[in-house]
C-alpha cells in the first residue's frame, strides 16, 4: 500500500468500475489511512480505529465489486458476509465471531500460499528426488552413499541420467504408488453453549500426535504424482507457527469485512415474528465492531483494527434506524449514484472485464468474430435501462440477462466448424429484444 496514494487507488478502481466517484474516494482514503497508521509510534498506532464505512444503494452498483477490488489491491485477508444470515444468539443460526474465524482461515490460507510460491523451486527437487526413489528403488541415494567408491559413483551416474529423464518428461504418463495423507476426521458434534464445530476446532488440531493421522496408498501418474509431493515437501519446508502469525498479524491491521444486506437486519423493532431478533443481531455484531477478542483455532485474534464495510439498499429502512451504538461505529455514509444509460454504455465497453469484451473473448475461441457497433451498444444499454425502470431496477446486472438474450442464438448455435464474423447492430438488437421489453408480463421473466 506504501506505493498505492488515494488517487491512484481510485486510478485502479476505475479500471473495473464505472462512476461512483464518492464511494471509490471514500475508500481509498480508508485503504490509505491504514498504511499511514502503521507508520506511527505503538502508543498512537493503538489509539486509532478504522473510520468504517456503509456504501447505501441498491443492488447492481457495485458496492461488491469496490469492496472486493480494494482488498485485491491491498493483498489484505477479505471476506463477504450477508448480515442476514446471522440470528440473535438463542436462534438458530450461525454465531457473528464465525465472520472473524473465517476471515483468519483466509489469512493463512494467503500466507501459506505466499510462502509454497517462495520455496516452489526447492520442493520440486526435493519431490523429483522421491520420485526418483519411487520409479527405481534399487537406485536410491541411500544405497549410493553405503556401496564401494566404484559401485557408488557407477549409481550416481545411473541416478543422473535417470534424473536427466524424468526432468526432460519421459516418464510422465508412467503409474507409481504414493502415500498421501487421509481425509481429516469428521469433528465430534459436542452439545453446550458454544461447541467445537463453532470455534472452528478439530480434534486433530487438539489432541495432534495424539490421534495420529491416517495415510493411504494411492496410484497415480507420475506428474500428478509430482504435484501432491511437492504440496508435502513444501509444507515441510514451511514454519507452520510462522504462518500462523503473519496471517493473525494481518487480519488484525489490514483485513477487511464486507457486511453486505445491513439492511435487512434494521428494522421496525416492534414489529412480530422473524423480525424480532433483527435488533439482537445488530447487538452481537456491535461488539466485533467495537473491538473485542475472539477465540479461533489459531489463537486469540482482536478485530480493534479490522475495517468494515457494509452495504444496504435500504429502501425500506435507513441507516438511522440502526441502534444508535452501531451506527456510531460506522461514521462514513456513502450514497451510491444511480446507473444511468450513459453509464451502462460505459459498462458495457470501459472496464477490462467489460461484458462485451467478455462475450467477444468467449465466441474468438470458436473462430467467430463478434463485433458491436455503437448503436447496438446505445440500444442495448438503453433496454436494460427501461427494463430496470419497469421491473425491479437491478442495476448493472440486468446487462448481463440482456445480453444473454441477445446472444442467445449464437451461443447456442455457433461451435467452431467455421471461421465467421458477426456484426450486432442496433437493428438486430430491437428485433431481438423490443418485443420482449413492450410485453411486461413477459419481460419480468425472460430480462
Amino acid at each position: 500500500m506504501k506505493d498505492l496514494t488515494p488517487k491512484e487507488v481510485v486510478a485502479e478502481l476505475d479500471r473495473y468500475i464505472v462512476g461512483q466517484e464518492s464511494a471509490k474516494k471514500s475508500v481509498a482514503i480508508a485503504m490509505r489511512n491504514r498504511w499511514r497508521r502503521q507508520q506511527l509510534s505503538d502508543e498512537m498506532r493503538e489509539e486509532i480505529v478504522p473510520n468504517n464505512i456503509i456504501l447505501i444503494g441498491s443492488t447492481g452498483v457495485g458496492k461488491t465489486e469496490i469492496a472486493r477490488r480494494l482488498a485485491n489491491l491491498a493483498n489484505a485477508p477479505f471476506i463477504k458476509v450477508e448480515a442476514s444470515k446471522f440470528t440473535e444468539v438463542g436462534y438458530v443460526g450461525r454465531d457473528v465471531e464465525s465472520i472473524v474465524r473465517d476471515l483468519m482461515d483466509i489469512s493463512v490460507n494467503m500466507v501459506q500460499s505466499e510462502l509454497e510460491e517462495k520455496v516452489a523451486t526447492k520442493a520440486e527437487e526435493m519431490a523429483n528426488e522421491r520420485l526418483l526413489d519411487i520409479l527405481f528403488p534399487g537406485n536410491g541415494s541411500g544405497a549410493v552413499k553405503e556401496e564401494k567408491p566404484e559401485i557408488a559413483e557407477r549409481l550416481a551416474r545411473t541416478r543422473e541420467k535417470l534424473r536427466s529423464k524424468l526432468m526432460n518428461g519421459k516418464f510422465e504418463e508412467r503409474v507409481v504408488e504414493i502415500d498421501v495423507a487421509d481425509e481429516a476426521m469428521p469433528m465430534m458434534q459436542v452439545f453446550g453453549p458454544v461447541g467445537l464445530e463453532e470455534m472452528g476446532v478439530n480434534l486433530q488440531d487438539i489432541f495432534g500426535s495424539a490421534i495420529p493421522r491416517k495415510h493411504k496408498r494411492r496410484r497415480t501418474t507420475v506428474s500428478e504424482a509430482r504435484e501432491i509431493l511437492m504440496a508435502q515437501e513444501a509444507s515441510k519446508l514451511i514454519d507452520h507457527e510462522e504462518v500462523v502469525r503473519v496471517g493473525k498479524e494481518r487480519v488484525e491491521n489490514s483485513g477487511i469485512v464486507f457486511l453486505d444486506e445491513i439492511d435487512k437486519i434494521v428494522g421496525n423493532s416492534a414489529a412480530a415474528g422473524p423480525d424480532v431478533s433483527r435488533e439482537g443481531v445488530q447487538r452481537d455484531i456491535l461488539p466485533i465492531v467495537e473491538g473485542s477478542n475472539v477465540i479461533t483455532k489459531y489463537g486469540i485474534v482482536r478485530t480493534d483494527h479490522v475495517l468494515f464495510i457494509a452495504a444496504g439498499a435500504f429502501h425500506v429502512s435507513k441507516p438511522s434506524d440502526m441502534i444508535p451504538e452501531l451506527q456510531g461505529r460506522f461514521p462514513i455514509r456513502v450514497e451510491m449514484d444511480t446507473l444511468s444509460t450513459e453509464d451502462f454504455v460505459k459498462i458495457l465497453t470501459h472496464p477490462e472485464n467489460a461484458l462485451i469484451k467478455q462475450y467477444t473473448a468467449l465466441l474468438e475461441t470458436e473462430g467467430v468474430k463478434l463485433r458491436f457497433t455503437k448503436g447496438a451498444i446505445s440500444a442495448i444499454a438503453q433496454i436494460a435501462t427501461e427494463v430496470n425502470d419497469a421491473t425491479e431496477n437491478i442495476g448493472a446486472r440486468r446487462l448481463h440477462t440482456v445480453m444473454t438474450t441477445l446472444l442467445e442464438d449464437i451461443l447456442f448455435e455457433k461451435s467452431g466448424e467455421e471461421p465467421e464474423k458477426i456484426s450486432v447492430t442496433k437493428e438486430m438488437v430491437n428485433s431481438k429484444l423490443r418485443e420482449i421489453v413492450k410485453d411486461q408480463d413477459l419481460s419480468r421473466y425472460i430480462l
